[in-house]
């Protein structure tokens, strides 16, 4: 089913976008991101326009497409990026699920405590398992250059009250988005799921059609949500905004080794770009929630564990419902318990 959807996507595709022309010596990335200049993504393609194209002396060059120039859903930039329109796209998970639904894995609650753990796991060979995923479910056509972030950390907010336990969310109308996923979280906590549009939330909020949401601080400020009513929000960090980086395999693989190491260095580059992006900007977007009247509260470990134990449900669906589910879920598992385990101990030892 996966292949077929590639396909005619890739077909749709071809009809409508120009014919990729061969270069001769010089290289040409087209990179988009269907956000804006003010969004991580940006950032990290800044970063990494600048190093490949210092470190080619010129080579290879990066053209940015910001926003929806080249594409506009997720499905559509994939397409273009499996066919060559498109050389590198960034998504969220749920920009790409359609086609890689496993990538899910990182919307699931409360696998990683922090930032640390969190860079680790996204640093090593777990990317390199989705990748062999990916490009065998996409015929080789789309490869998962790396994943960094988008916003931070996921946590509750919403316009009526503290949430300090999972009974403090039953029945609150909580959006999410139109996937089986978070609603099955929502649902798991009490909460009643209410699929909303991302540009639609602020009017949602405000008219009381819901009442609470789960956002990264950046998103929420940026949104202008406390306009709206929302006033209490609780840090429980529940999932890891990842950013997804996609590349053209032919294109990738067609380079010099010498070009596919500059490359390469430039997605790590942009990946630690992204990591320190949210960290910044949510310093001010704290200050400014507060400001406004916004409540900040920090969930005890005790709390963190009963969240974590009644988003069980979740855990199950994704086992059940999503191709290679469980062999994607326990390896994740792994490691981010072998990175929780290398951070203790690099602690212990510079606190001796």
């Amino acid at each position: 089913m996966l292949k077929t959807t590639l396909k005619s996507l890739l077909l749709a595709t071809m009809l409508t976008a120009p014919v990729s022309m061969a270069f001769a010596q010089e290289i040409t990335l087209r990179a988009t991101a269907t956000s804006n200049e003010d969004d991580e993504d940006y950032d990290g393609l800044v970063v990494f326009k600048n190093f490949v194209e210092t470190a080619s002396n010129g080579d290879i060059a990066v053209d940015l497409f910001i926003g929806t120039q080249l594409c506009t859903r997720g499905d559509e930039c994939l397409a273009g990026v499996a066919e060559g329109s498109i050389d590198i796209f960034v998504s969220t998970s749920g920009g790409a699920a359609g086609l890689f639904p496993y990538i899910q894995v990182l919307d699931l609650p409360y696998l990683m405590s922090d930032d640390r753990v969190a860079e680790h796991v996204l640093s090593g060979d777990f990317v390199r398992e989705l990748r062999d995923l990916a490009l065998a479910d996409s015929d080789g056509l789309i490869r998962l250059m790396s994943v960094g972030n988008t916003g931070g950390w996921r946590s509750y907010a919403n316009t009526q009250k503290r949430i300090e336990t999972p009974a403090d969310l039953a029945g609150m109308k909580m959006r999410t988005v139109p996937a089986d996923l978070p609603q099955t979280l929502a649902t798991a906590l009490g909460a009643s799921p209410t699929p909303i549009a991302w540009p639609e939330l602020f009017t949602s909020l405000q008219t009381g059609v819901v009442e609470g949401t789960a956002n990264g601080i950046t998103d929420i400020m940026n949104m202008r949500f406390p306009d709206a009513g929302l006033k209490y929000l609780t840090l429980d960090n529940h999932s890891y905004m990842g950013a997804f980086w996609w590349m053209t395999n032919d294109r990738f693989m067609s380079m010099s080794d010498e070009h596919k190491r500059i490359v390469l260095d430039g997605f790590a580059a942009l990946q630690q770009a992204t990591f320190a992006s949210p960290k910044r900007k949510e310093i001010a977007a704290y200050e400014a929630f507060r400001a406004a009247g916004g409540e900040i509260y920090v969930p005890t470990d005790e709390q963190r564990a009963a969240f974590r134990d009644a988003a069980d449900p979740a855990f199950d669906w994704f086992r059940a419902n999503v191709p290679h589910g469980p062999e994607v879920l326990d390896s994740f598992m792994a490691h981010a318990a072998t990175a929780e385990e290398a951070i203790e101990n690099a602690r212990q030892a510079d606190m001796n």
